[in-house]
């Protein structure tokens, strides 16, 4: 089977079966045994699969976290970047510094201020492609084969991917309604040392996790980093949506009171442009040396007209102003979203209610997989995300993830509706 059949084939076969096909496709050629052990950690993720999926006419789609990129200045911004390639395309179409621009990093520093990090220096900001990027280096850097890894359970699915390709180990942490539990990490931690295993980080997304929008509550935050440092585990700490907390009053981020134990990573992606790839690493000053050279060895530098772009985005726009207008669409849509599942969604089904962010986290009772209902639900018209790939167990998942970030109040209420009574159906069989 070609490429473009295997791609054709992708939106109706399940993701088991795409990589059987893969495997029998290539099994047979001389090249097979070329490949790395790690090469066959390296799977698409469920996401981009429904991703392509979700474009198709006449589906609502609740699956990507897409921002609302429609209320950006567009015409400006246009002329924004032919005046950078016109006034500045030496320097702009040219290879540019690996840790990125001055101006950005400054400016960066400028944004996580209003996160609450208030003494960040340019120095140790290191501009990546994306937080993706951000912690595919830092696994690269401190993470060996069997390593063992902290993720909340649920947590972003990107990362689970990029661990797996290192070859990690991922355990998981459980959360409650107000985040992660310290008394469990604790516990986590305390039996994977004495089994002897070596953990490296705790990978948290504590504002608005992704799936599950649920944020760490504030009296947590300290307790998280303190049992992390008492046993000598980095934090590696996703935030970007942080700023779009609903009131407009972000809770301090865990980096905020302890620099020598944090790598923070922020994106553009969600306050911005995700076409853009810039994020960054604000790094440990002990760290940041290791951590930029590995970022370099992979990229070279970051694209010096997506840097200019987003610097000039800062400099001259209210870029501030922008992020109010999102909190507000966000909290309209997320309304919209919770209202509609308590019109229409059968009892037995429950879900979260963020305080930001572009997710809700909808459970189902036990015994009920979501990633069959899939299926069914792009034959009613509507898209979600299965839970189960947003865990590493290989379990079957009663949960799923809703997106309202992308779309309008009343798509979200259809979508809804579409999808109530897939689930309903579900419940009755049980």
């Amino acid at each position: 089977m070609s490429h473009e059949t295997l791609d054709a084939a992708a939106g109706a076969l399940p993701a088991e079966a795409i990589d059987a096909i893969e495997r029998a496709a290539t099994s047979a050629h001389r090249h097979q045994e070329l490949f790395s052990e790690r090469a066959a950690h390296i799977r698409q993720s469920a996401v981009r699969d429904v991703f392509d999926i979700s474009l198709r006419e006449g589906l609502v789609s609740l699956a990507g976290g897409s921002p609302y990129l429609q209320s950006l200045p567009l015409d400006r911004l246009a002329a924004t970047a032919a005046r950078i390639i016109a006034e500045e395309g030496l320097t702009a179409l040219q290879y540019g510094a690996g840790q990125g621009t001055a101006e950005l990093r400054a400016q960066i520093c400028e944004v996580m201020a209003a996160e609450g990090i208030t003494d960040a220096r340019p120095e140790n900001v290191v501009v990546t492609a994306g937080s993706q990027s951000a912690q595919d280096v830092a696994t690269k850097v401190f993470c060996d084969p069997g390593d063992v890894v902290l993720v909340e359970d649920p947590t972003y699915v990107g990362a689970l991917n990029t661990f797996e390709a290192y070859q990690v180990q991922v355990e998981t942490v459980p959360m409650d309604e107000h985040g992660l539990v310290p008394d469990l990490l604790e516990a986590r931690i305390a039996a994977l040392q004495l089994a002897g295993r070596t953990i490296k980080f705790l990978y948290t997304i504590p504002n608005f996790n992704n799936p599950s929008g649920i944020t760490l509550a504030a009296e947590r935050r300290q307790q998280i980093v303190d049992i992390c440092r008492k046993a000598n585990i980095l934090v590696l700490e996703d935030n970007p949506y942080g700023l779009l907390r609903f009131d407009g009053r972000p809770l301090a981020p865990l980096r905020a009171a302890n620099p020598d134990d944090v790598i923070y990573m922020g994106s553009f992606s969600k306050i911005f442009a995700p076409g853009l790839r810039i994020g960054w690493a604000l790094v440990p000053a002990h760290l940041q040396r290791r951590y930029y050279l590995a970022a370099e060895s992979v990229t070279l530098c970051p694209p010096a007209l997506n840097q200019m772009l987003v610097s000039a985005y800062l400099r001259d726009y209210d870029w501030k102003g922008q992020i109010e207008t999102y909190r507000g669409l966000y909290a309209e849509r997320c309304r919209a979203m919770i209202e509609a599942l308590e019109e229409h969604l059968p009892a037995g089904a429950t879900w979260t209610s963020p305080d930001g962010g572009f997710f809700v986290w909808v459970t189902l009772p036990a015994g009920i997989d979501t990633y069959p209902l899939l299926y069914k639900a792009i034959e009613a018209g509507v898209v979600f995300i299965p839970g189960a790939a947003f865990t590493p167990s290989d379990e079957p998942s009663n949960k799923l993830r809703l997106a309202f970030s992308a779309v309008p109040p009343d798509a979200i209420a259809e979508g809804v509706r579409r999808l109530a009574p897939v689930l309903q159906e579900a419940i009755a069989a049980l």
